[in-house]
């Protein structure tokens, strides 16, 4: 099976750039860059292998095809829709937060 392209909204390239301050700011240099490599896996995963995500915020959300998945060592949700030819990547999201509330805020 051919990989998919990645295409991250804006909002997804904001939550990943919030994600990255949040880790700089905290003096974890380390940190910030493994929440980027463990990013890069998670598309990586989805691009290959976007069944694999879970449908739980879809039926949630009443939005169909919305899958997310995770990333490894870090607690940040990926949200995405499988289209034709690529994965669009809407936010990229901390789990403890109110997910349902912050991807209908962005809809």
């Amino acid at each position: 099976m051919k990989a998919k392209s990645i295409g991250p909204r804006s909002e997804a390239n904001r939550d990943v750039d919030d994600a990255i301050d949040h880790y700089l700011s905290e003096s974890a240099e380390r940190a910030a860059l493994g929440f980027v490599d463990a990013l890069e896996q998670a598309y990586a995963h989805i691009a290959r292998h976007p069944a694999t995500g879970s449908p739980r915020y879809a039926h949630a959300l009443n939005i169909p095809g919305l899958r997310s998945r995770s990333l490894n060592r870090y607690p940040y949700l990926v949200f995405f829709i499988e289209c034709e030819d690529s994965i669009d990547v809407w936010r990229v999201l901390r789990g403890q937060r109110d997910i349902p509330a912050w991807l209908e805020d962005k809809r």
